[in-house]
C-alpha cells in the first residue's frame, strides 16, 4: 500500500508533517509513503527524524504550495505543481492507493475532484467526520465541502454515510438522521423539507429529523446536512469544548479543596480528554472521490498526522469505495 502525503500541508508544515511521516513509518510497517513537497524545505526534517533513508519513504519534488488563504479553485487552476494537486495526481494514475492532507480543504477537495474524479454516481463529495457520542460515535456528513446542495445531494450523503457507517460501525442497518430545527417533517427549510421527502422513499433505515440538541446522546448513526450547517456545527463543538476545558479547570483553582480534588480526579480528566481527542481520530474522510482522501486539521499535530495515515490505510483496507458505488447504483440516485 502507498500513501501520498501532502508534505507542504498545514500551519506547521513541513516540519510536523514529516515528523507524523515518521511516526507512522515507524507503526505502519506494510505502508510506502510518497511524501510530497519541496525536497529543499523538508530535507533538514527528514535528517532530523532519520528518515531521509528509509526504504518505506519516496521523496516527490514539487516547487508550489497552496496557501491556507488561497481561492480554491483558483490555486489549483494556477498551481498546478503544487503538493495537494501532485498527490492527487499520484492516486489518479494509479501510483499511490491514498492522499493526506492537512492542508487547505478547499483545495484539497478541489484537486481531488478534478484528478480523482468523482464514483459512479456521486455528483459531489462530502467530508464525513467521526464524532464522540454518549452511546458511541456517530457519522456526520457534510463537514464543510459543499456549501450549497441539493436535497438529492444530501441523500447521496446519506447513502455514503450509511456505506461508511457499515463498515466502521459494523452495523447491517445504521440509523439515519437529517439534521434540523425540529422533528416534525414540517419543521426546517426548503431543502431539509425536499430532503425528508426523498429519504423517506429509500431503502434506508431513515428515521426522520434530528435536532442539535440530541446529536451527542447519539440520536443516529449518521447524520446528514450540507456543508455550511456541518462546518459551523463541527468548529461550534471544538469551541465548546475547549471553553468547557477552560471553565472546569478555573472552577476547580478557586480554593485548595478544589485543587485537592482535581488532582485526585487527574485520571479521569485525562481520559475524559481521550474521549473527544480529535488527534486520534486522524482526519476527516473526503467520501465521493474515485480514491482515498483523509483530510486533517490545519493545526495537526505530527500525532494527528501519523493517525492521518492511518485512517488512510484502513480505508484503503476496507474497500470503502467499492460499498459506496454498490450502493449509489442500488439506490439510483443522480442529481445530474
Amino acid at each position: 500500500m502507498r500513501i501520498a502525503v501532502d508534505g507542504m500541508g498545514g500551519d506547521n508544515a513541513p516540519a510536523v508533517v514529516v515528523e507524523g511521516v515518521a511516526e507512522a513509518l515507524k507503526r505502519l510497517p506494510g505502508v510506502q509513503i510518497a511524501l510530497v513537497g519541496n525536497e529543499k524545505a523538508m530535507l533538514p526534517f527528514l535528517k532530523k527524524f532519520h528518515i531521509a533513508k528509509n526504504p518505506q519513504l519516496t521523496v516527490v519534488h514539487t516547487e508550489q504550495v497552496v496557501n491556507m488563504d488561497d481561492p480554491s479553485v483558483a490555486a489549483i487552476r494556477s498551481k498546478k505543481d503544487s503538493s495537494i494537486t501532485v498527490a492527487a495526481t499520484l492516486v489518479s494514475e494509479g501510483k499511490a492507493d491514498a492522499v493526506v492532507s492537512a492542508g487547505h480543504t478547499g483545495a484539497a477537495v478541489t484537486a481531488t475532484k478534478i484528478r480523482m474524479k468523482m464514483l459512479p454516481g456521486v455528483d459531489r463529495p462530502a467530508i464525513a467526520i467521526i464524532m464522540p457520542a454518549t452511546q458511541g460515535p456517530f457519522i456526520l456528513l457534510d463537514a464543510g465541502a459543499n456549501i450549497d446542495c441539493k436535497p438529492m445531494h444530501l441523500a447521496q450523503f446519506a447513502v455514503m454515510g450509511e456505506a461508511f457507517a457499515r463498515l466502521a460501525f459494523s452495523t447491517l442497518r445504521p440509523r439515519i438522521g437529517l439534521l434540523s430545527v425540529g422533528e416534525e417533517d414540517v419543521k426546517g427549510n426548503d431543502l431539509t423539507k425536499e430532503t425528508f421527502k426523498i429519504l423517506s422513499d429509500m431503502p434506508l433505515n431513515f428515521i426522520g429529523n434530528v435536532e442539535g440538541n440530541t446529536l451527542f446522546n447519539k440520536a443516529a448513526d449518521v447524520v446528514v446536512c450540507d456543508g455550511f450547517v456541518g462546518n459551523v456545527l463541527l468548529k461550534a463543538t471544538e469551541g465548546m469544548a475547549r471553553a468547557s476545558m477552560y471553565w472546569l479547570k478555573e472552577a476547580l483553582s478557586k480554593n485548595p479543596i478544589r485543587k485537592t480534588g482535581a488532582i485526585l480526579m487527574k485520571s479521569a480528566f485525562r481520559e475524559l480528554k481521550e474521549i473527544g481527542d480529535a488527534e486520534e481520530y486522524g482526519g476527516a474522510r473526503l467520501l465521493g472521490v474515485n480514491g482515498i482522501c483523509v483530510i486533517g486539521h490545519g493545526s495537526s499535530s505530527p500525532r494527528a498526522i501519523r493517525n492521518a495515515i492511518r485512517v488512510a490505510e484502513e480505508s484503503v483496507k476496507f474497500g470503502i469505495n467499492k460499498n459506496i458505488t454498490e450502493a449509489i447504483a442500488e439506490a439510483g440516485i443522480s442529481a445530474g
